[in-house]
């Protein structure tokens, strides 16, 4: 049985945004395609009448400074995100993020758009754009509106997005200032196995050696991605040192729920990775944020 019925070769947003709302039945907008066509192929998807391909549309695969924020196109592949000196210079978190994802053949073609739709709570490009207060550029018959980056998701696999009406155009993050920056890392499985056990991103505005701000998430720890509010309010008017990080574990049991996954690791476990791993990635992002006067 054929997945699709009908491919659309968009190349404006405009044309892309016609071809999804024209089809007889189901559609689709696709990039990459690196998720979604194996969720087709697998049956993890019901077969979809129109896939309206959206690499050729110049505003999806834009990069650039836009005033004081940075923009990335939901259609750049990761490879070139995680290369760019743009990125890693204003979203070092993810530039990380992206450079984990999958192996090289897969960066090449993924996307972060197609990341961020497929709508996992423990997706790495995701959990950056968390932590960096992304927001996203979406597009529809109606014109184009801005949501927050958290607005998105609706449960695992679950997205705000209209299949059938919506074009996610990219992410609009804030540029980093003096003081500022952020870090991502991961613990998984052996190499092959894609499932990270947790990942974490964080992003710090420190003023000496006070934080004055901070972004954290961790996934998966819920149905959804999330910030971790409750560490952040211990950190916010805090001296980092010894202390505080004491306070920031204390605080995990209450911040995170996780469970035990065949997947991914046992839930106690996962509790103690959490305290190694997010005292890591803090201190990064604070390490970094002095050298960035």
């Amino acid at each position: 049985m054929s997945i699709w019925s009908k491919y659309v070769l968009a190349e404006t947003l405009d044309e892309a945004i016609a071809a999804l709302g024209a089809a007889s039945g189901e559609s689709c907008a696709i990039a990459g395609g690196t998720d979604l066509l194996l969720d087709l192929q697998q049956g993890h998807q019901a077969p979809v009448n129109t896939l309206v391909d959206i690499t050729r549309i110049p505003e999806l695969g834009a990069l650039e400074q836009r005033g004081m924020e940075l923009f990335i196109g939901a259609a750049v592949p990761v490879r070139e995100i995680t290369s760019s000196p743009l990125v890693h210079a204003h979203a070092t978190a993810i530039s990380e993020a992206c450079g984990l994802i999958g192996g090289p053949q897969v960066r090449n073609t993924a996307t972060l758009g197609g990341n961020v739709a497929h709508a996992l709570p423990a997706a790495d490009g995701m959990i950056s754009l968390v932590a960096m207060g992304a927001s996203a550029e979406i597009a529809n018959e109606e014109g184009m509106r801005r949501l927050p980056i958290l607005e998105l998701f609706l449960g695992p696999g679950r997205s705000a997005l209209k299949r059938n009406r919506d074009v996610l155009v990219g992410f609009a993050i804030p540029l980093r200032k003096a003081g500022q920056a952020s870090a991502f890392s991961r613990v998984m499985r052996p190499q092959g196995v894609a499932l990270p056990i947790l990942n974490a991103a964080v992003w710090i505005d420190r003023e000496g050696a006070i934080i004055h701000d901070v972004r954290i998430a961790v996934g998966p720890s819920g149905p959804v991605p999330q910030r971790a509010i409750e560490i952040e309010k211990v950190m916010i008017g805090g001296t980092f040192g010894d202390d505080l990080m004491r306070e920031v574990k204390d605080a995990i049991p209450a911040t995170f729920h996780f469970r035990s996954s065949a997947q991914r690791a046992g839930a106690e476990y996962r509790y103690q990775l959490c305290e190694v791993l997010l005292e890591d990635v803090i201190t990064t992002a604070w390490k970094r944020a002095g050298a960035a006067r």
